[in-house]
């Protein structure tokens, strides 16, 4: 089984993007530089808002999922896990995460890419405030 959605946001002057464990993208249109971990805001769906097909696939320890952020000519391809624990509800933000780590934010684990990996090019288009395109496929076996 498959299932997709897709947010739109944007990047902001703050966009850092240094978290050695995560990534985030929200809905809320600041950031300051205390976030590091950020790298969309004003995005268009926090975890609760994504597709229910998505949701279930994404709570399922099975999912395999695969997000890419696409900004400024440059596409990341960011490959993770779902997980059985959780719950998907949070109204605007979503998160990546390297751990296993598992809260009403967390979107997917086990992430082979977080903030402070992401391609410098792609960070340096949302440091201009570009749009960011966040296109994220959950599968699971048959």
């Amino acid at each position: 089984m498959k299932a997709q959605d897709t947010i739109h946001c944007f990047g902001h002057v703050n966009v850092r993007a240094l978290h050695r464990t995560t990534f985030e993208v929200t809905k809320e249109a600041d950031l300051s530089p205390a976030g590091d971990c950020i790298i969309g805001v004003s995005a268009d769906k926090g975890a609760a808002d994504l597709d229910p097909a998505l949701k279930v696939l994404l709570a399922d320890d099975r999912a395999e999922v695969t997000t890419r952020l696409c900004a400024g000519g440059v596409e990341v391809v960011v490959r993770s896990h779902g997980s059985a624990a959780f719950s998907l509800d949070h109204p605007a933000d979503l998160v990546w995460r390297r751990s296993t780590f598992a809260c009403g934010r967390t979107v997917a684990v086990g992430s082979d890419t977080v903030a402070g990996t992401i391609d410098r090019r792609l960070i340096a288009a949302l440091a201009t405030g570009a749009e960011l395109v966040v296109e994220i496929e959950a599968s699971t076996p048959e």
